[in-house]
Parts: structure tokens; sequence; C-alpha cells
């Protein structure tokens, strides 16, 4: 895979540097040609005036008297039917993805470090903060984003390789060894594992790019245009993870 060899060739940090573009290109790359308005041309020629022709005036033929049609019976109507063909359905069109509630007003927000990959999730869908202090219980047969089982004495979180989620095929070696933390997404039993936290602030509608169309990384819900990382749809993350869990394969698109 071209990813793969991506990942052998370059460096981690040309690797992260290269999918931080490709990610923000993502994500702005709507919002961009949604702003563009090309004008439009407006031909100025007129047209060469023609000369008038005189109408030729001929004698019409007697209209012609058709025999009336003969009634149908039902075995050929039958096989009229059958042999028109149905129409082809077109494409639906994408549709505009709805901004999530929380976009419409001021938000605190809390930036998180994968393999040196900034990312930001809102507080408002942020379940808790757990810090890894034993291994996470790995289970037999899982994809490789699926860690395993973090046991919590409330409730216990199945833990992502969120490196390996969202950077498939570019995640630098031993980026297993460099995770601190697990972000639990709201109130499901999903958590990210990441290597750092930073400290949270509040952000505008304004200081978000929102990505209007999301056919390609769906979880991705816009940019932080100040800190240039990606903010995560936390709700979309999890319903993404739920589904990849129950079809066992890894689905980024």
């Amino acid at each position: 895979m071209a990813d793969e060899k991506l990942t052998r060739l370059a460096d981690p940090a040309s690797a992260i540097a290269s999918y931080l573009d490709e990610l923000l290109h993502t994500a702005t790359d709507t919002a961009l040609r949604e702003e563009e308005v090309e004008p439009k041309r407006i031909s100025e020629a007129k047209p060469d005036p023609k000369p008038v022709q005189k109408p030729v005036l001929r004698a019409r033929p007697a209209p012609r008297v058709e025999p009336p049609p003969k009634p149908v019976q039902a075995q050929e109507a039958v096989a009229v039917v059958a042999s028109v063909p149905e129409p082809t359905p077109e494409p639906a069109p994408e549709l505009p993805v709805s901004r999530p509630e929380w976009s419409h007003r001021p938000f605190e927000c809390l930036i998180f470090t994968v393999a040196g990959l900034q990312l930001a999730v809102p507080l408002v869908l942020l379940g808790a903060i757990h810090r890894i202090e034993e291994a996470v219980r790995p289970i037999p047969g899982s994809p490789r984003w699926y860690m395993g089982i973090r046991p919590g004495t409330q409730q216990n979180l199945r833990v992502v390789d969120t490196a390996e989620w969202i950077m498939a095929g570019r995640v630098p070696a031993n980026a297993r060894d460099n995770y601190q933390f697990v972000i639990r997404l709201d109130n499901s039993e999903w958590g990210l594992a990441c290597d750092d936290v930073a400290q949270s602030f509040t952000l505008s509608p304004d200081d978000v790019r929102w990505r209007t169309a999301r056919s390609k990384r769906p979880w991705l819900a816009g940019t932080v245009i100040e800190q240039m990382c990606a903010l995560v749809d936390v709700r979309t993350m999890a319903n993404l993870l739920v589904r990849a869990e129950r079809e066992q394969h890894l689905d980024l698109s």
C-alpha cells in the first residue's frame, strides 16, 4: 500500500507532517470551495442580422385518414409493458452535514496530542480523562486500532489506539509506548488513548472553519484556525467506533 511505503521511507516527523497537511486540507477544502464564486461571463457579441425571407406558399395535401387502432389484447399489453425498461435511479447528491448543536455558541475545548499530532475535543462531550497506570487488557482477534479494555471501578473502557485509528498506514513505530492517558468520549464505553493533554480554552464558533460535507473522515468536524488542529466530532467518532467494532474492520472513509 502507498501509505505503508510512505511510512517506511519517511521518518516519523515527516509522516506526521504529511498527514497533518492532508487532514487540514480535508477540513478546509469544502469550505474554501463554497467561498469561491466564479463570475459568469456575459457575451457582448450581437448576432449578425439575417435577411428576411418571404414565405413560399404551397398547396397543402389532403389529410390522410388513418384506420382506427386495433384493440390491444391483454397478453399483448403485458408484453408491451414488460418490454419498457425501468429508469435507472440517479445517485442522490451528498447533503450538507448539520453542525453539532454545541457549535452554535462559545464552548470549552481541550487539545490532546497523539503521535505528534494535535487534536481538539469539546469539553461538553468529554466524559473523563483517565491515566494509564496499568497495561490495557488486549482482546484476541480485535482490529489493530482496538487496544483492549481498561478496567475501572465504575466503568470499563474500550481503549482505541488513536494513532492507528486516524493515521492508518502512517503510524510511527512504537506509538503505543507513549500513551499516558485515555479520554472517554461523552457517556460512551469508548476512550481515545493519547500521549498528553493540555489546558482547556474557550472557542467562539467563528474560531473554527466548519466542514459542511463529510464524505471523507466524518469524525472531523472542522479546523481550529488559530491552533491549526483538527476538531473531533465526539458523537460521530463514537458511532463510527461502534460500527467498526461490529463489522470487525477499520473504516476511515
